[in-house]
C-alpha cells in the first residue's frame, strides 16, 4: 500500500489562497481585517498575510486605509476588488429586455430596461444587442471584461446546450441560438435558463437554511421555479409550467361562453373533504379548456388569472356597478389597489382570482409540500389583500398549508436570479484556480 504524500506548497498556498478570498466574499461589501480573516479561516495570520498580498498581486483584493484607532496600530482592511470579475445578466421577456451588470461583490453597476413593442425573435434580438451595448457603456466595461454572463428566457430551455425548445410568446425565438450569440459578443462563459427557474434562486438566495421553495412569476403569464435544498429541481426538464395547468371549475368564456363541466368532488364522507365552491356566479373568467384559443401561447391559467385577464374580469364586473372604479382599471395593480381601498367588486374579483390560483396550485402542493410559496413578478405588488386570499383557500385545500409570501424583488426577481447564477459560477470556477 503507497503511502499517502502531503500536498506541496503551491497546492497549499492555492488552497489557503481560496479559503481566505471566500471569507472576503462571505464578508462583502464591508472590509475585513487580516485578524478577522485569521479566525473566519482558523489560519495563522503569517499563512493569512501571505495569501492576502498574493490576491492583492492577482487583483482580486484591494487594500483601504487604516481606520483611525484609539488604542495601537490602526489596521489595514481589505475587500473585493469588485471590478476584477464583473458579470452580466439578462432577463429577456415578450415584452420587456432588461440587462444588468455587476461587480464581484454583487454591487450593481447598471440596470437598463428596453420595452419590446413587437412580439417577434428579431426585435427581441434587437433589444438585446440594445441594452447590453448600454448597460456596458454605463458600467464603464468592454464587452471582454465580463466573466460570465446568464440570460433569462420565457419558455423551456435544454439545460445541457441552452437551447430554448419551446416559448410560444415569441413566435421564431426557439430558432435562436441566444447562448452562441452572446458567447460571440463577450468570449466568456454564458447560460441560458428559464426565467421562473431563476426567480425560484433569487427567492431561495434571500433565505437562510434547506427547505424547499416554490416561486412563481406571475405577470401576464405564469410560471414557477422549484428549489429544493438550494438545488434547482428541473425534473424532466419542464418543471414549473404552471401556466399551462387547467383550472377546476365552472369558468365562463369571455369569448365564447363555453363554459367548463361542473368538477365539483362527490362528498365521501371524509372529515372537512368539501371543496371550496366552484360554481360562483358569471365572473367572465376567459375560457380555460382549449390549449391555445386566443392563438398566443398561453396556457388555461394565464388565460384565466395572468394580469390581463385579471383587469378584463375587474371591468366586466363593474359594468353594472357605477360607484365602482374598476370600469377605467388598466392595469392589475389597480384593481388590488380597489380592492385594499375597500371596494367590494374589487374584493370580490380578488377573492376570485386567489381561488383559482390555489385550486389550480393545491395538487403541486400536496406532492410537494413546500415550505414557502414566493409570489413575483407583477402580481407580487398586490399586497396582502391577495396574499391573504390566496393563504385562506389554500388553507382549505391542503393539509398543511406553506407560508405564502410576496417577493421583495417583484418584478427585479428574474434579473436578480440571472446575476446570481452568473456570480456563482465566477465564484465556483475562481476558487477552485485562485
Amino acid at each position: 500500500m503507497m503511502e499517502e504524500r502531503p500536498a506541496g506548497t503551491p497546492v497549499l498556498r492555492r488552497m489557503n489562497r481560496a479559503a481566505v478570498l471566500d471569507a472576503v466574499r462571505r464578508r462583502a461589501p464591508e472590509p475585513v481585517r487580516l485578524a478577522e480573516l485569521s479566525q473566519l479561516t482558523e489560519l495563522t495570520r503569517p499563512t493569512v498575510a501571505q495569501a492576502v498580498e498574493d490576491l492583492l498581486a492577482a487583483g482580486w483584493l484591494r487594500q483601504h486605509a487604516p481606520r483611525p484607532a484609539t488604542v495601537g496600530r490602526p489596521a489595514t482592511r481589505f475587500s473585493l476588488n469588485g471590478r476584477a470579475a464583473p458579470v452580466l445578466g439578462l432577463d429577456v421577456g415578450p415584452h420587456t429586455v432588461t440587462a444588468g451588470i455587476a461587480d464581484l461583490a454583487g454591487e450593481r453597476l447598471a440596470v437598463i430596461r428596453r420595452t419590446v413593442r413587437h412580439r417577434s425573435a428579431r426585435h427581441l434580438l434587437e433589444a438585446v444587442d440594445e441594452v447590453t451595448d448600454e448597460a456596458l457603456a454605463t458600467a464603464g466595461l468592454a464587452a471582454e471584461q465580463i466573466t460570465a454572463v446568464t440570460a433569462a428566457t420565457p419558455g423551456i430551455v435544454e439545460e445541457t446546450t441552452g437551447r430554448v425548445l419551446f416559448v410560444p410568446s415569441v413566435p421564431g425565438w426557439s430558432e435562436i441560438d441566444l447562448a452562441g450569440r452572446l458567447r460571440a459578443h463577450f468570449r466568456c462563459a454564458v447560460t441560458v435558463e428559464n426565467d421562473a427557474n431563476l426567480a425560484a434562486l433569487a427567492a431561495a438566495h434571500q433565505r437562510t437554511g434547506a427547505g424547499t421553495l416554490l416561486a412563481v412569476q406571475w405577470g401576464e403569464r405564469l410560471g414557477a421555479g422549484v428549489v429544493i435544498d438550494g438545488r434547482l429541481h428541473r425534473g424532466a426538464g419542464q418543471a414549473g409550467e404552471i401556466g399551462f395547468i387547467r383550472p377546476a371549475g365552472n369558468l365562463p368564456n369571455t369569448g365564447s361562453n363555453t363554459d367548463l363541466p361542473n368538477t365539483d368532488l362527490p362528498n365521501t364522507d371524509l372529515p372537512n373533504t368539501d371543496l371550496p365552491n366552484t360554481d360562483l356566479p358569471n365572473t367572465d373568467l376567459p375560457d380555460a379548456d382549449l390549449p391555445d384559443a386566443a392563438g398566443d401561447g398561453r396556457g388555461p391559467l394565464e388565460r384565466a388569472i395572468g394580469a390581463e385577464a385579471i383587469v378584463n374580469l375587474a371591468r366586466h364586473r363593474a359594468a353594472g356597478h357605477p360607484e365602482s372604479g374598476l370600469a377605467r382599471a388598466t392595469d392589475a395593480a389597480a384593481v388590488f389597489a380597489a380592492a385594499a381601498g375597500g371596494d367590494p367588486i374589487a374584493a370580490e374579483v380578488v377573492d376570485r382570482v386567489a381561488a383559482v390560483f390555489a385550486e389550480a396550485i393545491a395538487p403541486v402542493v400536496l406532492v410537494l409540500s413546500p415550505h414557502v410559496i414566493v409570489i413575483g413578478g407583477g402580481i407580487a405588488r398586490a399586497g396582502a389583500v391577495l396574499l391573504d386570499a390566496i393563504a385562506r383557500h389554500l388553507e382549505d385545500l391542503t393539509l398543511t398549508p406553506p407560508s405564502v409570501e410576496l417577493s421583495e424583488l417583484a418584478e427585479g426577481t428574474v434579473l436578480t436570479g440571472a446575476i446570481q447564477m452568473a456570480l456563482d459560477g465566477v465564484w465556483r470556477d475562481t476558487l477552485a484556480v485562485c
